[in-house]
Parts: C-alpha cells; structure tokens; sequence
C-alpha cells in the first residue's frame, strides 16, 4: 500500500521528502497507538484472568436462556452496542477472548463466530449516533451534503445487514 501511494504521489508529482516525512511521522503515531492499545488490553485481559473474571464470565454465557442461540443473541447485542463506542481493536482483543470459551463449550462454530462478529461490527460502524463508517464517509464528502442525508441514506443498508445478520446468527446456532 505504500509503495502504491508513493508511486501515485510520484506520478502527481508530489512527492517530497517533507510529504514522506510528514507520513512516515503520522503513520508511526498510528502504529504506536495501536500497539499500546495491544499492550493495554493484553494487561487489562491479564489482570481480569487473574481475578477469575474469566471464568466468572464464561459461567455467565454458559448460563444464558436458550443455549446457543441464546448466548450468540445476546453476545450480538453486546458486541452491537460496544460498536458505537469502541472500535474493533479493543473489541477483538479485550471482548472476543471472553467469549471464545463460552462459545466452544455451547458448540459454535468458532468459524460462524468470527463471520458473525464481523457482519455485527460492520453494522454497528454504519449505525449512528457515532457510526464510525460514517464519520469517514462525512469527511470525503462534498460540504453541500447535509449529515442527516448521510444517515438516512445509509438505513437502507443497515437493514439489509440486520437481515444477513439474523441468517448468519441462526447458521452459526448448533444443529
């Protein structure tokens, strides 16, 4: 990706050493946020194991009404609201090794979990009050275009990913 801008900006004839500069320096501001994100949810993780909020956790899952399908409802709705808030690093590394256990013991496919976690989050960036998606489609926008068009342009989507959402949470369910 890289080397595909540099040869872009090149074609552009901008690049420069100040432009390369200027990226190398945000690009490693961005590499280091993410990786002490890592660091942060790694201790964060090491320290709720320690105190067996893990297996208080998986207990809890394990518990839910339904089995399977229950706990891939609830964990969907849970997963679906952090989406607003949180993005997919804290949740990928904080929130899916607390539900992986509970997962294997009900029998879903780890495979379908991942599918489904995955649609979820991409729903949850679509969906306002601080969908991510639409954030970043706000800024290549042209000015004239109002937030509220945006918002309701993206519904249509949105409801065609609940749909597919529904599919993939019951193919994940146990047979």
């Amino acid at each position: 990706g890289s080397v595909g801008a540099m040869v872009l900006a090149l074609m552009n004839r901008s690049l420069t050493v100040d432009a390369l500069q200027k990226a190398m320096e945000e690009t490693s501001r961005l590499t280091i946020m993410v990786v002490f994100l890592l660091i942060g949810s790694t201790l964060f993780a090491l320290v709720f194991r320690g105190f067996d909020g893990d297996i208080w956790i998986e207990g809890l899952l394990t518990g839910i009404p339904g089995g399977a399908l229950g706990f891939l409802l609830v964990v969907n709705i849970v997963v679906f609201i952090l989406g607003f808030f949180i993005d997919f690093f804290e949740i990928a590394f904080i929130i899916v090794p607390l539900i992986v256990p509970a997962a294997a013991i009900l029998g879903v496919d780890l495979t379908w979990l991942g599918i489904v976690l995955a649609v979820n989050l991409q729903t949850s960036f679509l969906t306002p009050p601080f969908g991510f998606s639409l954030f970043y489609l706000r800024g290549v926008t042209p000015d004239d275009i109002p937030t509220t068009s945006i918002y309701k342009g993206v519904m249509p989507f949105i409801c065609i990913q609940l749909v597919v959402l529904g599919a993939l949470i019951w193919m994940a369910v146990p047979k």
